[in-house]
């Protein structure tokens, strides 16, 4: 035990030194490291001997955790403590994980780069002044850097996948409802969802298990049993693999990502895998209804954030001028320009316009999920359509990030399960991701691929 307990302040001890060299990578918000290896050293008792024994963890800035400074890397929240602890946080301590900090994201949870956060931006591990992804690119450079063995972040629209693709680490988005959204955040209600970061799919499965199962205070909480894992290499080899998309039709996909897609291909087929390509028409307005059902969500869970009820509170003589100097000085750029499309969007002239038009194609993207995976195991394709780019290069094009999305969103307007693997390196040693989904609930089949190509030495890491 004491032994055990000394490795684990070392790794406490290892944290803190990265933390200390790499002050540009600004992936920290809180550290509370101190405080856990004072209690280590304390008490033999203090640390509960779960699946998660030893194992440290990050969180990001929009999960609640009681008596921590929780403020979505908003000004509006800038002094906000949580009373309370999310309901993945509770599990993870009752399995004995060690949460270390918290970490940088992307303010609500709105960006693809972690710039626009009031702590800074993020730099990616990888590369010079290259950004993270997004919005969890404070978890994903935590788990990278190897400050921490696992950290949680949030999946709108791929924001555990893109940062996961571009700092060569794996990032799970599970079935929307396998995870409690108790104590997180809410920017769009019916598309966010706790993932995970891991350089080790081992060390995923155990987080991933841990955090998983119903609870009785989120109402989306799904009462579907977890099945255990049991990895069988001959019965992964017998999966169909389905391809959703023909890539030679996108002009703007990187060549880097295109060429190590195409290897893995050749790699599965040639490990046995039957690859089938399918006819998904429907996923090039997966982008497009996406950001207009999800703003019309942010516009109305972020209304709450208004000086009165939440938030810091601008000093007006009148009620109308505190909601509105309130939210002009507490929300940043992207932020307020989601609420105006959401708000938008949702007006009495526009609603059957866009809204109603945007939740119909949902579910027909929805439907072709159904019938694809009818036919196959599990869908391959990319994470992102590039490469980690420069700091500064994207942050006033919102339009061209938006659309580095097209990999992702589909999965969370249907709400089913995918993994970004890291199976490749750009000619400037830059890490590149691809992506596998499955139905609803079946997670072990992408645990499964993420096995075989890891003792396959396909990933990178």
């Amino acid at each position: 035990m004491i032994s055990t307990n000394l490795e684990i302040s070392k790794k406490i001890d290892s944290f803190n030194e990265i933390l200390d060299s790499s002050p540009h990578l600004n992936c920290v918000v809180s550290n509370f490291s101190q405080k856990i290896k004072s209690e280590i050293c304390s008490s033999e008792q203090s640390i509960k001997k779960g699946s998660l024994y030893g194992k440290t963890i990050a969180i990001k800035n929009n999960i609640n955790i009681k008596n921590v400074k929780i403020d979505c890397s908003s000004k509006i929240l800038q002094n906000y403590i949580s009373p309370y602890n999310a309901t993945v946080i509770d599990r993870i301590e009752e399995e004995g994980g060690l949460i270390l900090c918290t970490t940088n994201m992307d303010e609500f949870a709105m960006g693809s780069s972690t710039e626009y956060s009031i702590h800074g931006p993020t730099l990616n591990w990888h590369g010079d002044n290259m950004v993270a992804g997004g919005s969890s690119g404070g978890s994903a450079v935590a788990v990278s850097s190897g400050m921490v063995d696992l950290a949680l972040g949030s999946d709108t629209g791929g924001s555990v996948r893109q940062p996961a693709s571009f700092c060569g680490v794996y990032g799970l988005k599970p079935t929307y409802g396998r995870v409690s959204r108790y104590g997180l955040t809410a920017f769009a209600s019916s598309f966010d969802q706790i993932g995970v970061f891991s350089r080790k799919i081992n060390d995923m499965q155990k987080l991933f298990f841990t955090i998983s199962g119903h609870d009785k205070k989120d109402s989306t909480s799904s009462k579907n049993k977890l099945q255990p894992f049991d990895y069988n290499e001959k019965k992964v080899k017998s999966m169909k693999i389905g391809l959703p998309y023909r890539l030679d039709q996108f002009k703007h996909l990187s060549k880097d990502v295109l060429e190590c897609y195409n290897k893995t291909v050749n790699f599965l087929k040639k490990s046995g895998f039957e690859i089938v390509q399918l006819d998904m028409d429907s996923l090039k307005y997966a982008v497009s209804a996406y950001y207009i059902l999800t703003t019309a969500e942010a516009s109305s869970n972020l209304a709450r954030f208004d000086g009165i009820r939440y938030g810091e509170r601008s000093v007006n003589s009148d009620i109308d001028s505190i909601y509105f100097d309130s939210k002009t000085d507490g929300f940043g750029e992207e932020v307020k320009r989601r609420i105006i499309i959401g708000t938008y969007v949702l007006s009495s002239g526009y609603y059957d316009q866009f809204y109603s038009k945007a939740q119909k194609v949902r579910k027909i993207i929805k439907t072709d999920f159904d019938k694809a995976f009818s036919s196959v195991d599990m869908l391959f394709l990319p994470t992102c359509p590039e490469l980690p780019y420069e700091l500064g290069k994207k942050k006033g094009d919102p339009l061209s990030m938006y659309l580095s999305d097209i990999f992702t969103v589909p999965m969370n307007l249907s709400g089913i399960p995918a993994i970004s693997v890291p199976l490749g390196l750009s000619d400037k040693k830059l890490p590149i991701g691809m992506q596998f989904a499955s139905n609803n609930f079946e997670e072990n089949k992408l645990f499964s691929i993420c096995r075989f190509l890891s003792e396959n030495n396909r990933t990178i890491i």
